[in-house]
């Protein structure tokens, strides 16, 4: 299935008049999985995406049809030559800070359509315990870091952040299948979205690349 990364991988090579034979070279990668990536047939790496976008020096953003703007402008040619000397792992570390910031405001927009407030609430407050104890994480870490910002002692935040997340996990999964949560209205069955990579790609162009490479991600460090 095509899809707009390999519509947009394929224009470029044409603008520029090169071969997948050429191109596939200059990438380190074989003709034949080039040809997949530009058919839509295999999907392809954050890593490739990145390599991609320097290779034909535009955003990746614009390889993902997110925007139609090829380059990302800077405000100033000091944060330009910054951007210059930007190294691969922080290119990667930005994009996958806006893939974890496009998928949020998915999964937001999900909750925001079972039209319940209650599993909207829970929701962010999962997420918000997922911040608090990354954050504590780094905090701890060091020493001399002052603790009077935490109410909550460092033995016990993450024991506690855990538990709490489990408990939220499973009062969400009971509202969305129909089970009311401390005299909660549960969500109605006809509210609960209905989710595809098409469905995706149709409602949320803007995000809908973000949480695909999110699950594919994921999925490869989980099975690593």
């Amino acid at each position: 299935m095509e899809t707009e990364f390999s519509r947009i991988i394929t224009l470029l090579r044409k603008e520029k008049k090169l071969s997948q034979k050429r191109v596939a070279k200059d990438l380190n990668i074989s003709q034949g999985l080039l040809s997949h990536y530009e058919k839509g047939v295999r999907e392809c790496g954050i890593d490739f995406i990145i390599k991609v976008a320097e290779y034909y020096d535009v955003s990746c953003d614009y390889l993902l049809g997110r925007t139609a703007q090829r380059k990302t402008e800077t405000p100033s040619d000091t944060e330009q030559k910054k951007e210059k000397s930007v190294t691969y792992g922080n290119s990667l570390t930005q994009l996958n800070k806006e893939l974890i910031s496009n998928s949020t405001a998915i999964l937001f927009e999900l909750a925001q359509q079972t039209e319940n407030r209650n599993f909207q609430v829970m929701l962010s407050d999962y997420l918000m315990a997922t911040i608090y104890r990354l954050f504590r994480m780094i905090h701890s870490a060091n020493s001399k870091n002052p603790q009077a910002m935490f109410s909550l002692p460092n033995e016990f935040y993450n024991g506690y952040t855990d538990a709490f997340q489990r408990i939220r996990e499973v009062e969400m999964n009971a509202l969305l299948k129909g089970i009311s949560v401390n005299n909660l209205p549960s969500v109605a069955r006809n509210k609960i979205p209905e989710i595809s990579e098409e469905l995706l790609l149709s409602e949320y162009k803007e995000y809908a690349t973000s949480i695909i490479n999110v699950i594919k991600i994921t999925e490869n460090n989980l099975k690593k």
